[in-house]
């Protein structure tokens, strides 16, 4: 493929799989109450991104290994500022304009072992395997064009992977949230995904993505017990 087409496929294929996957979850129902409702979402996702992957596995330069223990801490401490300091600022924000601030329904809804399961792993991945494995890959013919901040270069393939990735929690609309939360989960997730992306760049390495993902889901693992802790 040229990499103009490369560019065109990838941005389609995240929207076919995206599209095709919020269908499937909000169509198929599972009799499994400690199933999470997003499974489906995210095992659909999931599933058909490693297709896409292994089709065009000519085409695209995807790679995924176990990094070295020592290169992922900075990965996690950047997974986890960003993190606190969007989520933190955002709530600010929402409390000034006098909204009222709301928790993520799928963290209100499950138990510890429920969040680390299904959020924290299997959604880290998913997405991961989607935004960056499959997208951000496509995207590389941009990855020369960007900018500098704090001498670090961040890519316009790293930023419309991120921004891909933010907009894709607008699904989120289905649960019934306000518009508040929603403006909140897309800005800390584009943020987020700018991270994820930004070190998988820099490694050649979808595992990395995943790592930074997982470390901002931490956090919600971690709301969960001390919910649990104070009820």
């Amino acid at each position: 493929m040229k990499k103009y087409e490369n560019i065109a496929y990838g941005i389609t294929l995240t929207i076919l799989i995206y599209l095709v996957s919020v269908y499937l979850n909000e169509t198929i129902h599972l009799p499994i109450e400690f199933i999470s409702p997003s499974f489906i979402l995210h095992s659909s996702m999931g599933t058909l991104s490693i297709i896409s992957l292994y089709i065009f596995k000519d085409s695209i330069n995807y790679n995924i290994s176990v990094p070295e223990f020592r290169k992922i801490i900075r990965p996690i401490l950047f997974g986890l500022l960003v993190t606190v300091l969007a989520n933190s600022s955002m709530n600010i924000a929402i409390k000034f304009l006098g909204e009222n601030i709301e928790e993520h329904p799928l963290i209100t809804s499950m138990s510890a072992i429920q969040v680390f399961i299904f959020v924290f792993i299997y959604a880290s991945i998913a997405e991961e395997l989607l935004f960056r494995g499959v997208l951000l890959n496509f995207l590389e013919p941009l990855k020369k064009i960007g900018f500098n901040f704090f001498k670090r270069k961040i890519s316009l393939s790293v930023l419309i992977s991120a921004l891909a990735f933010g907009l894709g929690h607008l699904v989120l609309v289905f649960t019934g949230v306000q518009a508040a939360f929603l403006v909140r989960v897309v800005v800390f997730t584009t943020l987020l995904g700018i991270v994820a992306g930004y070190y998988q760049e820099k490694y050649d390495n979808n595992a990395y993505a995943i790592i930074v993902h997982m470390a901002g889901n931490s956090i919600g693992v971690i709301g969960v017990l001390l919910m649990n802790s104070d009820a």
